[in-house]
Parts: structure tokens; sequence; C-alpha cells
């Protein structure tokens, strides 16, 4: 199997009429690949129902998606990324969906990025981004292909030193990373920014909030400010590639790394890589 599907079939050409070019209409998954197996495939596909379901998108056919990503795993050798965009298929000028839409589904697997191990041991280097969210609830969760304003907040700096930063909405809450979720710890409470109007649901977000209770934490989802933040025990950033980094340095305010859950963190990348996980 090649390492670009296109409805199936290898492929890296899409139609100029695909509304997922034309207006991001569609979804996407970035899925981990370990060992020859996608990591967390059925919760990823699970999201990508919810997603299809809050668009309005012709559900795709979900047994065929997940044969093609298991062979693309297999066929990796090493660790690799898939991602998954499913859009609304082509259609003619104007904002209209087409009743009888047919979706488009495109696979694609990529090099695992090559991240340094100490990030998870000592932490990272942060910064805030000034490109806010914008608010809207009908949208709020969902991994929508819209994602201007997280190109923008990342194009904001080109430190290599700096992994990520924290992205606000519009009224200046804290809401997430530019390619992550967002966690504070503080006082043994594991807190995560609601995400009710702005913001993206992630996979490895629910298993974090999963495995806390597991490790002592207790968990509270709530509205966040940067004060939250910055009188935090400790910063931690997730999504389904990394698990879960810890921050050593957010902007000039330093973070200390004995605060560090650092159990959570290694059963965290312990399920991001596929591996299991003792309770």
């Amino acid at each position: 199997m090649a390492a670009a599907l296109i409805n199936g079939r290898p492929s890296d050409c899409l139609s100029v009429t695909d509304r997922g070019l034309q207006y991001g209409d569609g979804l996407f998954e970035t899925i981990a690949a370990h060992d020859g197996r996608a990591v967390l495939l059925a919760e990823h596909l699970q999201r990508l129902r919810n997603g299809c379901q809050r668009l309005r998108l012709p559900i795709p056919d979900i047994a065929g998606i997940t044969r093609q990503i298991a062979s693309l795993a297999h066929e990796a050798g090493t660790p690799a990324v898939i991602k998954l965009i499913v859009t609304r298929g082509s259609a003619g000028r104007g904002y209209a969906p087409a009743p009888d839409a047919s979706p488009t589904i495109i696979l694609s697997r990529h090099p695992f990025p090559d991240y340094p191990s100490v990030w998870w041991r000592d932490g990272i280097v942060a910064r805030w981004c000034d490109m806010r969210l914008g608010r809207n609830p009908r949208l709020a969760g969902t991994k929508h292909l819209n994602r201007l304003e997280q190109v923008l907040a990342r194009a904001e700096w080109t430190d290599s030193t700096i992994s990520e930063g924290i992205m606000r909405d519009s009224k200046g809450r804290v809401i997430e990373g530019v390619m992550s979720n967002l966690f504070v710890l503080k006082d043994n409470r594991l807190h995560s920014p609601k995400l009710d109007e702005s913001g993206v649901d992630g996979i490895m977000r629910r298993q974090v909030l999963r495995l806390a209770d597991d490790h002592g934490f207790r968990t509270h989802i709530a509205t966040m400010t940067r004060t939250d933040v910055l009188s935090a025990d400790a910063l931690l950033f997730s999504n389904s590639l990394i698990g879960l980094w810890p921050v050593r340095r957010l902007a000039t305010h330093l973070f200390e790394p004995a605060a560090f859950p650092t159990r959570l963190i290694a059963a965290t990348r312990a399920l991001a890589r596929g591996e299991e996980v003792a309770r």
C-alpha cells in the first residue's frame, strides 16, 4: 500500500472542487503508529463519527478506513504518523452542501517527529501566543479543518528552543496549546480548561483525565485564566503523539521539576506508544 490514499486508492491528487479545499469543510485525525499498530484507533474513529454528526457530514465507511489505517501502520516498519482527513467531497461553487454528498477520505503516512527524550524528563519551553481563538459553541471540541488560528499562532515564533504556545480565546480565557491540550496541576488536583466555546477535545486529553485518578490526582474542568496558569505547581501539554509534556519555563516564568507528576507522565507516554499501562 502506498503512503498516501484517496478514497482507498494510491494517489496524491485532489480535485480542485473538493469542499475540504474550498471551505475547510471536513475533519481530521492525527494517529500515532508504533510497532505496526495504530494507537488508540477506536477512540480516534469514534471522535470522527461524533464530528461527522455535529457537522452533518456523511459518515464514511469506518470499517474500510480501519483496514486501510491498519495496513499503513503495519507497513510503516518504524514509528509513524497517520493523518486521516474526511471532507464533504466534491461539489460545485457555493456554500450549500449537496444533499447526496459523497465524502472524500484522505490517508497519509509520515515520519514520526524526533522529539528529544529530555523534554519528558526536564520539561519544555513554552510561550504565550498573541493570536486569539474565536468562540463558537457549535464547533467547539471538534477537530475540523479550519485551523488558521493555529497556523497564525505557530507563525509567531521561529525559536527552535520553544516547543509549544498557549492560546487564549477572545475573552482572554486560557484554552489550549497550539497543537495540544493543556493541564494545570495545583495542590494535587489536575485542572483542564473548559472547551465549551473553542478548542479541540483531544484524544489524549481524555486519556490523561482517565489516568489521573489511577495516579492519585483529582480532576477538574473549569474556566482558566493566565493567573491560574502562573500559579500552578506544574503545567503540562498533551496530544496523541507526545502523551504528556511538562513545562519547565513559560516565557520568563519557571516551574520546578520536583513538582512534575513523573509517574503520570511516564504512563501517558507509554500509552501514546501503544504500550500497556499499569494501573
